[in-house]
């Protein structure tokens, strides 16, 4: 299934998209994509509706996050070895974690906007794992059973308030818009093998990241298991897996974000994301 949210921001309303592509209305069966309605027992009964049964949405909603009430974000750092190379970093022999504030999350096509100050706004195309059962230390061949699906991810990055402005690498992760995901939810059912998945960007028409889930360093599983022995994860809590090279860091020289261009990424199987780079109004008065 490909589920989705749509509508105003913190009013969406749950849907799917059928096997035609159309979009149909969730919202007489279940109140959001949250909780229990991403456990293995509530995607089953999701399952089985007949989409044909449901209502057709008509024109072109905005599309929200396919997730709601997302607990916490973690993302995954330094995960492709190519990646890691083009930032003069060395591979981790542990995975790399951080934690995105759940502030910057948005929609798949949503606006994003360059910080207030900011010379070094970079993109980051990523797999999204989406947690459907509460997982706590769990063993890695039993990981995968904890997972609900998959979304693309844009972790979008501020360089300069990562890197340069001290302490951790949350400051630069965590600007508003920075989390596009979506467009939709894909079951783990619809994606056999999320260890093979090609995932691309480009900016203004440009293709800077062209990579497969396949050379991460660790895969959904190992990254499920070796999270939950650290933190309890939660239905709907979402784990970004990693970008493989081509972010403008790692680019000679550095390119970044400006207002005006034009973001567009995807991954196999999972959809495409589009977004149009705004300057910040300014310091609010």
């Amino acid at each position: 299934m490909k589920l989705v949210r749509f509508g105003a921001p913190g009013k969406e309303t749950p849907g799917l998209v059928d096997d035609s592509g159309q979009l149909r209305d969730l919202s007489g069966v279940v109140a959001d994509i949250a909780g229990d309605v991403l456990g293995n027992a509530g995607l089953r009964r999701l399952a089985a509706i007949d989409p044909a049964t449901l209502p057709i949405v008509k024109g072109e909603p905005r599309l929200g996050t396919p997730v709601g009430g997302i607990g916490k974000m973690i993302c995954v750092g330094m995960n492709y070895a190519d990646h890691a190379a083009e930032t003069n970093a060395p591979v981790p022999e542990q995975p790399v974690l951080f934690m995105k504030a759940t502030s910057a999350i948005g929609g798949p096509n949503d606006t994003v906007v360059i910080p207030r100050g900011s010379v070094k706004t970079d993109w980051e195309v990523e797999l999204g794992v989406i947690i459907g059962e509460v997982t706590r230390d769990v063993r890695i061949d039993d990981a995968m059973k904890h997972v609900a699906g998959y979304a693309v991810i844009n972790d979008l990055s501020e360089r300069e308030f990562q890197l340069e402005h001290g302490g951790q690498w949350v400051k630069g992760k965590s600007c508003d818009t920075f989390g596009p995901i979506g467009p939709w939810l894909v079951t783990r059912d619809e994606v056999p093998d999320p260890q093979n998945l090609s995932l691309w960007l480009e900016v203004n028409g440009h293709r800077y990241q062209n990579g497969n889930t396949r050379t991460m360093v660790f895969g959904v599983a190992r990254l499920v298991s070796y999270i939950s022995r650290y933190m309890t994860l939660m239905p709907g809590d979402v784990i970004s897996t990693g970008t493989p090279a081509g972010v403008g860091l790692g680019l000679k020289p550095p390119t970044y974000l400006k207002p005006g261009d034009v973001i567009e990424l995807g991954i196999e199987r999972l959809g495409r994301q589009r977004q149009d780079v705004v300057a910040h109004p300014g310091r609010p008065s």
